[in-house]
């Protein structure tokens, strides 16, 4: 499965906004700061990760489904790859 090299730019800069939102939730659990705060940061690590996930997919999607040289997309291990998110 070849991934959109664009695509999976985007997907690298948003894994670094990631990691850098993950550093600070474990700084904030380290100086005990504030348990509302560092939900709402761990929250949005969660969802960084879960879009960086469907993007990979998406971006294996198209490329499975558009490649005629190698037959049909293998459905149900894309299905299952998918899943995994969810």
């Amino acid at each position: 499965m070849q991934l959109d090299s664009v695509e999976m730019k985007k997907v690298s800069n948003r894994l670094k906004r990631a990691q850098g939102q993950l550093a600070a939730v474990v700084r904030m659990i380290d100086e005990g700061g504030d348990c509302a705060e560092l939900v709402v940061q761990l929250s949005a690590v969660s969802k960084a990760l879960d879009r960086a996930g469907f993007a990979i997919i998406a971006s294996g999607l198209k490329g499975c489904l558009s490649d005629e040289e190698n037959g049909p997309a293998d459905i149900e291990k894309l299905e299952k790859l998918f899943l995994t998110l969810a």
